[in-house]
């Protein structure tokens, strides 16, 4: 019987003894795994109903192993302190799981929990003065993982990129440009449109360190931006169309994914009318210097050192816009337009207080739904100082990174293919998937809220917890399979009663476990489970084969069994890489 089945057997049976025993059955039971695969294949925790039954959880794990008879699926039941410790037969523990997982192939651990809620992750949401950075990349990545983990999960996912397509910021680059750039395109220069914009907003910054009426004039461009001065929208329409050109190269070489795209220069204006609103219906305020403010509660965000209340500007004195007031209007049109049940925000930990105020805003306009915002912080990336330069010197750009990945990924390939077997076309190829899902391995492979120091050459290693070490197993698995052909893995004809020994059992764990860590990822908006889920699922895989034979086991029944359990590895293996937004490779 299938996983879940197996174990909804095994409480039903724990259920009908403890009824016998105590006249009432278990509340809060879970079935895990004992440390020790000699202690069983299952084991129940009696701590939670200690309280319950009014005895000892040793006392309780003894009775109920005394009442549990053993059948056609459960073996045997031994308490062993407060664990009640169950062996199956393996030809149902084996031989039903791994029918299950083949069977279900690319929907094993997809589940209907999310009852077709709808929801969206709104994710990236780049500026448009400069080139995507290897934060991007990490924003990216748990983007595309959090919206695949969703969507396996029954829920209905919109992925949503907000552009940042206005503000001083911008209007930095284009008064650099307009001044100094002669007419120059990206095209003229030789440059990705994204790199050619941000070199002039890099240009501005140095150029203002000497004039400082430089903020001045930016200040004044804004203001004719947003009064709609043909001149200057033009000149912005033409430099983010270059822009965009150049964030879906980027897009593409890293495998993201939009269904829809919002631009701030679309929200803002309506961003002013909410906030018009809320100032006549008294939730916003006039400053003493003109700002429009938002007067904070004091119970979730404390007084200033005079006692007044803290306050959050969503307006400055000359009418123009902050980030908050579009951030505002942008979640008021995402709910409205695609009827959401809840969402979320996937932006780095610097912004945890902007969020915290926009959903305490949202929620004194008068907005029930604000509760069902969330905010997915996550932590820096960095690089080992010396490693690698940024075209802007500071920031760690995508391109670049991606780049030297690949060619670290080649050099890598190369070096195992001593005898050229490959063409180039080849090598290029395979590269490409085991360089960027070596990144978005590296990137996912840590709980979002921690920094990371990410090391290009540990990232490629085809050894320890790496992307291209789980690729490898699965295209270990493949060519076991393939050699073997399909007239050997018969299920029909598989002894699964051959198997147990503890390379199989514990590799059979990880496949049991993997529909768990896909719901325990979307609960706690955390991919890392799914990443180390698919590491340690490869490591078991590597440790059975490096013990047991498969194809050369012996008699024709073993050998069936053993290749349903490496082809269920390998659908767990696939499946847990698809869901982190990674391809898995067939020969490597």
């Amino acid at each position: 019987m299938p996983a879940i089945t197996l174990k909804k057997s095994l409480i039903e049976k724990i259920s009908a003894a403890t009824q016998k025993i105590y006249d009432q059955p278990p509340e809060g039971l879970e079935i895990g795994f004992p440390p020790n695969t000699d202690l069983g294949h299952f084991a129940v925790g009696c701590f939670p109903l200690a309280k319950q039954f009014g005895k000892s959880p040793a006392e309780i794990a003894q009775k109920i192993a005394e009442n549990l008879a053993s059948d056609d699926v459960l073996q045997e039941a031994a308490a062993k302190g407060p664990y009640l410790n169950l062996t199956v037969f393996p030809a149902s523990l084996f031989g039903d799981i791994c029918s299950e997982i083949i069977s279900a192939d690319s929907n094993y651990g997809e589940s209907s929990t999310g009852h077709n809620k709808r929801v969206m992750v709104e994710y990236l949401s780049p500026n448009t003065n400069k080139p995507l950075h290897l934060g991007h990349l990490r924003n990216g990545a748990l983007g595309m993982s959090v919206a695949r983990l969703y969507k396996s999960t029954g829920h209905r996912v919109v992925k949503a990129n907000l552009i940042n397509d206005r503000g001083v910021h911008i209007c930095k680059s284009m008064l650099a440009w307009q001044r100094w750039g002669d007419g120059s395109t990206p095209d003229s220069a030789g440059k990705k449109g994204d790199h050619f914009v941000g070199e002039w907003y890099v240009r501005f910054a140095r150029e203002a360190d000497r004039d400082a009426d430089l903020e001045n004039q930016v200040q004044q461009m804004l203001q004719q931006w947003e009064s709609g001065d043909r001149d200057t929208v033009d000149l912005w329409e033409t430099m983010n169309s270059w822009v965009y050109d150049g964030f879906s190269q980027t897009y593409r070489n890293f495998g993201l994914e939009f269904d829809v795209f919002y631009y701030e220069s679309n929200t803002y204006k309506l961003g002013k009318d909410v906030i018009q609103k809320g100032l006549e219906a008294k939730v916003f305020v006039k400053d003493a210097h003109g700002n429009t403010v938002f007067q904070l509660p004091a119970k979730e965000f404390g007084q200033e050192k005079n006692g007044a209340a803290k306050k959050v500007t969503v307006l400055r004195p000359d009418g123009t816009s902050l980030y908050i007031s579009q951030d505002i209007a942008t979640s008021i049109l995402k709910i409205e337009e695609h009827n959401l049940n809840f969402s979320i925000y996937v932006v780095g930990s610097e912004q945890e207080y902007h969020f915290k105020c926009l959903f305490q805003i949202l929620a004194g306009l008068g907005y029930q739904w604000a509760q069902d915002c969330y905010h997915l912080s996550y932590g820096m990336v960095y690089l080992p100082e010396g490693k690698m330069k940024s075209r802007e010197g500071k920031i760690v750009d995508a391109d670049d990174l991606l780049d030297e990945i690949k060619k670290l990924a080649e050099e890598e390939i190369r070096r195992r293919d001593a005898d050229e077997k490959l063409s180039d076309a080849d090598v290029k190829n395979r590269a490409e998937k085991i360089g960027i899902g070596a990144v978005k391995f590296y990137l996912l492979r840590v709980r979002p809220t921690q920094s990371i120091n990410f090391d290009p050459a540990e990232s490629i290693s085809f050894d320890g917890f790496t992307g291209p070490y789980c690729q490898y197993a699965y295209a270990r698995i493949f060519g076991i399979l393939e050699k073997a052909g399909p007239s050997h893995l018969n299920l029909e004809s598989a002894d699964f009663s051959q198997l147990g020994n503890t390379e199989e059992l514990q590799l059979l764990q990880k496949l049991i476990e993997f529909p768990a860590e896909v719901e325990g990822a979307v609960s706690e908006l955390n991919p890392s489970r799914v990443a180390v889920h698919v590491f340690n699922t490869a490591k078991a895989f590597n440790q059975f084969y490096n013990k047991h034979q498969v194809i050369q086991a012996g008699n024709e029944q073993l050998v069936s069994a053993r290749l349903a359990l490496i082809k269920a590895a390998a659908v767990v293996l696939k499946k847990g890489l698809n869901l982190l937004g990674i391809e898995v490779l067939e020969n490597m």
